[in-house]
């Protein structure tokens, strides 16, 4: 009986480790999954981060359907000018005779692409930069970070300013522009995480084993820096928005014959005691779409970061 009992001990126990990678992964799935749970609850917590996600939501509905929902064509001169905010024209019309709600629901697209091409454009710059110069240190961070500081040096706005001046108005310059604008963020906060992330244990774990440096950037850093560069990327689009109107409100930006708000707010400025809505209401969509990106960014900061739970 006790053999009996020792060989069947001993199957039990070797169907128990061949199930046990089996049951490694079932754990590890639903460890996962209960990440995300933890995460969407924590998000839907953060009621300024579902007001901020709500309404960029509704702009981005707005931007990809303006087209349609447009009651007239943004660009015909058919219409009296400077008319006040109407039922024929919610928003009024402009000092060329255009109807200013179809300029402002076609701007949207304008403005919304400008802002998330820049941020994503200075995403994969800034944190490239910032990983790279976290992780290898000496004179390689030294460089790195000089060239962040002489750019630091400059305010956004007139660096912005200075390289449109230079190359040219245009949706590609004034995207460049902005993006060139906001590395600086990104490096600066990748190297800043990245910093301590190379001196933990799983990343001098697997240097030890001979993993390439590459890999360890693609594969443990990267992962373990994505929540800062989330929220900063959704901050980054609002601030690519409000620069882009600025500057096309200085006359340094896209092309006058493309609807958006800065342009419409360029437009207005002989006509302020005049005709209050062609600066009140492409004004608000600026205000609006910002205020929205910057709650749903601090919203998203506080459900991703471990130290505001």
């Amino acid at each position: 009986m006790a053999k009996q009992d020792i060989t069947g001990g001993s199957v039990t126990t070797k169907s128990a480790r061949s199930a046990a990678p089996d049951r490694l992964e079932r754990l590890a799935e639903e460890r996962r999954g209960t990440q995300g749970s933890r995460f969407w609850r924590r998000l839907r917590a953060e009621k300024k981060a579902f007001v901020g996600l709500f309404f960029v939501g509704f702009l981005a509905l707005v931007a990809v359907t303006g087209p349609v929902i447009t009651p007239h064509d943004p660009s015909a001169f058919k219409f009296a000018l400077l008319e006040g905010p109407s039922l024929t024209h919610p928003m009024g019309t402009d000092s060329f005779g255009r109807d200013l709600f179809s300029r402002v629901v076609i701007g949207t697209r304008t403005s919304f692409t400008i802002g998330i091409v820049a941020a994503l454009i200075a995403m994969t710059v800034g944190v490239m930069l910032g990983v790279v110069s976290g992780y290898y240190r000496g004179w390689i961070d030294s460089i790195i970070m000089r060239l962040i500081d002489l750019l630091w040096a400059f305010p956004a706005i007139i660096l912005a300013m200075a390289m449109v001046a230079i190359y040219g108005a245009g949706a590609r310059n004034v995207i460049l522009a902005i993006a060139l604008a906001n590395v600086i963020a990104f490096s600066r906060i990748v190297r800043g995480e990245v910093l301590s992330l190379r001196e933990e244990d799983f990343t001098l774990a697997a240097r030890s084993i001979g993993v390439r440096d590459w890999r360890i950037m693609l594969r443990h850093i990267l992962p373990n820096v994505a929540a800062p560069i989330i929220v900063q990327t959704t901050l980054t689009v609002g601030i690519g928005i409000l620069t882009e109107s600025g500057l096309t409100f200085l006359g340094l930006g896209v092309d006058p014959s493309t609807p958006t708000w800065g342009q419409a707010l360029n437009e207005s400025r002989n006509f302020i005691n005049q005709a209050w809505w062609l600066a009140a209401f492409p004004g608000m969509a600026i205000g609006f779409t910002v205020l929205s990106m910057n709650l749903f960014g601090d919203g998203l900061r506080d459900a991703l970061d471990p130290r505001m739970r």
